[in-house]
């Protein structure tokens, strides 16, 4: 490696509590800032009907239904080692041929888009295809995004994460208000807003890795990696899947005046998750280098602790201030709708951030097994939330009810692995 490329890389602290607490704590300002940045979006629903804003709701959790969880994830694990184990070459190799596929299965994907464009149309009630194709700008650079997020967060560059945050939810807010307000495009307005700050979000991290994709390429052992990638993607996936799937059922079951409160309540019960990811996103790095140099390390029971803390006052305060704030962000009549949900949705939340923190240990561990029970509770999830919508018509709750539980599964099953069964990392297998 050159000595441009080893000065760049950010020195880590001897004294690691210190510098997790630090480095945590700077992202969870840089979370809140960006988030509440990005959130500032919301207040558009008083100036667009409340069917673009529910059409808005659902674009946007499209695009949370990309594996972006799980692709920052592999990178992230592929970073740490990469630079704990001097593979930076390989690192490069795999970023370049990344890049190429996942623009390969974007392109195959707007195809059938436009294919189907109409039958999406009304399926989803949108009210024109202009939403539809600006929706599918951002997917592209959403899943470029958390890759080379992921590098940043694999060699621990915490800093410019969080700068990456706070730009990004700035440009997604300034550049909504000028489209929506000026433009009256409402929701493809919005999603414009959205694509714009992803974009910015996604420069920073290029910019900053440029030492490790432009590094020479060097080839790098395919089923080696695959057996570190596939366990991620499908563990990670499986969090995703749970965390953003239930507004796109929902959609399909209730009109837009009926959808505008459940985003509104899914708006801020997800901010508890996105207030304590800083703590898992610390961490997950720090153990997977850990391991590669056969450290201790035991971050994991001071990040569940804090979690466990933090969300729990983060709900009893959402249920406790959700009426001032819904009032805050949309109207006076809309207050009884969204505090009818909301303790069902802050309530399903709680698990649901407990569970990432252990799933993040027991991946970056290496240890795997927990990820076939993820993928079929997952699936089972899938499967349920519709029989479930269908046998109860009309009472939207029920699809906070069924995710809380499968929430507290999912927790009851990584609580398992946790502390109730050994298992032998499958990293040690693949240095």
């Amino acid at each position: 490696m050159s000595t441009e490329t080893t000065e760049s890389i950010p020195t880590i602290d001897h004294k690691p509590h210190a510098a997790f607490f630090r480095q945590s704590g700077w992202l969870m300002i840089a979370a809140i800032a960006g988030g509440a940045l990005t959130w500032g979006v919301h207040f558009l629903n008083k100036a667009i009907p409340d069917s673009e804003y529910a059409t808005f709701g659902v674009l946007l959790m499209v695009a949370g239904c990309l594996p972006t969880m799980p692709l920052q994830m592999v990178f992230a694990q592929q970073s740490a080692l990469a630079l704990a184990t001097n593979r930076t070459r390989q690192l490069a190799s795999l970023i370049r041929l990344a890049c190429l596929w996942t623009f390969i299965l974007w392109a195959l994907g707007a195809v059938t888009v436009f294919i189907f464009r109409k039958k999406i149309e009304a399926g989803w009630h949108l009210p024109n295809e202009l939403g539809l194709w600006v929706t599918l700008a951002l997917l592209l650079v959403s899943l470029w995004a958390p890759m080379f997020g992921g590098l940043l967060q694999g060699r621990q560059d915490f800093f410019w994460m969080g700068w990456s945050s706070i730009i990004g939810g700035a440009a997604r807010l300034i550049f909504a208000v000028i489209f929506v307000i000026a433009l009256g495009l409402g929701a493809a307005g919005m999603m414009a807003g959205a694509l714009i700050g992803i974009l910015l979000t996604v420069l920073i991290p290029v910019w900053r890795t440029r030492d490790l994709w432009r590094e020479k390429p060097e080839p790098f052992e395919g089923k080696s990696v695959l057996q570190q990638v596939l366990p991620l993607m499908f563990g990670f996936g499986a969090c995703q899947f749970m965390f953003t799937s239930d507004t796109m059922f929902a959609t399909s079951y209730f009109s837009g005046e009926q959808m505008k409160p459940y985003v509104v309540a899914g708006t801020l019960s997800r901010a508890l998750l996105w207030l304590v990811l800083p703590l898992a996103s610390v961490m997950f790095p720090k153990l997977v280098q850990s391991r590669a140099k056969a450290e201790k390390n035991n971050l994991f029971n001071l990040v569940v602790l804090g979690t466990a803390v933090l969300s729990v006052c983060g709900a009893l305060g959402l249920w406790l201030v959700g009426p001032l704030v819904v009032r805050f962000v949309a109207h006076a009549s809309d207050v009884a709708a969204t505090m009818k949900l909301i303790p069902w949705y802050a309530a399903a939340m709680v698990p649901l951030a407990l569970a990432n923190v252990m799933v993040n240990d027991l991946l970056a561990r290496g240890r795997f097994g927990v990820v076939p029970f993820m993928v079929a509770l997952a699936a089972a999830y899938g499967f349920t939330l519709p029989w479930m919508l269908n046998h109860y018509p009309g009472r939207i709750e029920i699809v906070l009810q069924t995710l809380g539980v499968f929430n507290f599964l999912l927790f009851a099953i990584c609580a398992w692995f946790i502390w109730g069964v050994k298992e032998k990392s499958k990293l040690e297998a693949v240095k």
